[in-house]
């Protein structure tokens, strides 16, 4: 009972010491902001056509809210921001361009924080000022929503939890990344011998098994 109890005890203070070194692992981010901004076609298309639905599936994958609510935030935003933008072109009072540039830098704020958030929960590499992460939402958005994106997804992030690189392979969609899977994984073809042919080489008596089974077409002399 008490080598049990030992053994528990060690098994479970390996594991607190593995997740507290895997805690202080530095990451880092999956490509540059911009040079790798077309780097993946298809988050580059959601950032740059639909950034609130882009914003709202990161935050679902980090765990740090509702895609429905923060892509809601994210739209109510950008709404502002172009309807401040309309008034001021048609009735040019000073008003509608502040409301408008109080909007861009709202989001860029908000954006910014939840980019902090994101690498202080799974220890990437950045500098600690918050600064910079709110920086980088108000000049390129998109650019930096789609290297949050290809992070989250390329370590597969699910529910807040940073799984790393291939510990899944998700098959299914025929996309690319499942095509280019099955192009370096092709399966070998292994010559089988076909069960019927072999029940006849059993039967056959005294023939060569190298034979051929089929007819001769020639007749009987």
């Amino acid at each position: 009972m008490a080598a049990a109890a030992r053994e528990e005890e060690e098994a479970s203070t390996a594991a607190r010491s593995r997740q507290e070194s895997e805690g202080e692992e530095e990451r880092m981010w999956e490509g540059d902001v911009v040079l790798d901004c077309l780097e993946d076609r298809r988050i580059a298309l959601e950032a740059a056509c639909c950034p609130c639905y882009r914003f709202g599936k990161n935050m679902r994958r980090a765990n740090l809210g509702s895609c429905f609510l923060q892509a809601m935030v994210y739209l109510i935003s950008l709404v502002a921001i172009l309807v401040s933008l309309i008034a001021f072109s048609v009735t040019r009072h000073n008003i509608y361009l502040y409301m408008g540039l109080s909007s861009v830098l709202l989001i860029a704020i908000y954006t910014g924080y939840f980019r902090r958030r994101i690498r202080k929960q799974f220890n990437i590499r950045g500098t600690d000022s918050s600064l910079d992460d709110c920086v980088l939402h108000l000049i390129c958005p998109c650019c930096t929503l789609c290297q949050e994106a290809r992070t989250l997804e390329i370590n597969n992030v699910q529910c807040g939890v940073w799984h790393g690189r291939g510990d899944t392979i998700c098959l299914g969609s025929n996309g690319e990344g499942n095509k280019a899977f099955a192009a370096l994984h092709k399966s070998s073809f292994v010559p089988i011998k076909s069960p019927e042919l072999c029940g006849m080489d059993r039967t056959s008596n005294g023939a060569n098994e190298h034979e051929p089974l089929v007819p001769s077409d020639q007749p009987e002399q």
